[in-house]
């Protein structure tokens, strides 16, 4: 994402126009080089990228403000989940056309929350396209050395926890493409509009960012579904999980809606698009994260314990039986 004071291609003039402008950390060298500079800090950098593809993580008609804030917050969302304080960022566009009334909005809007989160443009790419459109943003952060949260340190006996609620995201993209859901919120406009604005703008958890690193034993972010990103921790740490169904929190939507009947709680556990962060904690440090939480306005959930052995976390109802699930997760492939 480079261009100089000759504008030689309608790309140069493109990034001139709509993202120099967020530029304003002095390592983007004002948009005119082929690279950036991470100033040193004796921090351990943090990197983190995810691409969100129109028609698999957006739909063509999402505002192009959502879309933007989108993008940037998947990324954002795995900072908070290392324990890691955003520093920057670089973007690639693919775009189908450059039309002022999309790219407008879109720059606008990741601006916006390039300077909320305190993570600047530094650089980046646009390209043109035939296909789907697709942004792909490569987040740093930094971390004190040797202190980022992976998710290899879970230990029989930690407990799981949760941030948010769980599920609205997938229940929203259901009320966008006129499903169950939307049938059965068809005179609630207030939840159609919550669950929609929870799969539209993730909200991520970077206020928590400092208590997750000094609390949690393990981390990630549940971007594919509670139950299948729990089995990635536990396989990376090579223990197991019992989580109990019940203490896993819902927002009121959520909650109603698995009370009608409309939705099964396995829609909740694998739906994905939650960005919220799922972490394993010692138990005498789960009330330090817990009161971090409240302190920021961010309810943070007791769900289960971490056990030993390689089994398949298991998620279990209120008579401790547990659940046959058919899926964990969303899968690209």
């Amino acid at each position: 994402m480079t261009q100089d004071k000759y504008q030689t291609s309608a790309e140069d003039s493109l990034i001139a126009r709509y993202f120099k402008p967020l530029a304003t950390d002095p390592g983007a060298l004002g948009l005119v080089d082929d690279a950036a500079i991470l100033a040193s800090s004796g921090d351990d950098i943090v990197v983190t990228t995810d691409a969100v593809v129109e028609g698999v993580h957006y739909l063509a008609a999402d505002p192009p403000d959502t879309i933007a804030r989108k993008a940037l917050r998947v990324n954002l969302s795995d900072l908070a989940a290392k324990g890691a304080v955003p520093a920057g960022f670089v973007l690639t566009l693919a775009l189908r056309s450059k039309e002022d009334s999309w790219l407008r909005p879109f720059a606008d809007a990741l601006g916006e929350d390039a300077k909320s989160f305190g993570c600047p443009l530094l650089g980046g790419d646009t390209v043109s396209t035939p296909g789907p459109q697709m942004i792909s943003i490569t987040a740093f952060g930094r971390v004190p050395k040797g202190r980022m949260v992976g998710r290899t340190g879970a230990r029989a006996g930690d407990r799981i926890l949760v941030t948010g609620t769980i599920g609205d995201a997938a229940l929203g993209l259901d009320v966008l493409t006129g499903g169950a859901v939307a049938g059965a919120l068809m005179s609630d406009s207030a939840a159609r509009d919550l669950l929609v604005s929870r799969y539209r703008m993730p909200q991520p958890r970077n206020a928590l960012a400092q208590a997750v690193r000094e609390h949690a034993s393990a981390a990630m972010d549940v971007s594919d579904g509670l139950a299948g990103d729990l089995a990635k921790l536990c396989a990376a740490s090579g223990v197991s999980a019992a989580v109990e169904v019940a203490s896993v929190p819902l927002s009121a939507a959520a909650a109603g809606l698995i009370a009608r009947n409309v939705v099964g709680v396995e829609t909740l556990l694998a739906g994905g698009d939650d960005y919220e962060v799922l972490c394993t904690v010692p138990p005498a440090q789960s009330d330090g994260l817990i009161a971090a939480g409240r302190a920021v306005g961010v309810a943070v959930s007791v769900i289960g314990t971490i056990i030993a052995g390689p089994e398949r976390p298991r998620f279990l109802d209120g008579q401790g039986q547990e659940l046959a699930l058919k899926r964990l997760s969303y899968s690209h492939f």
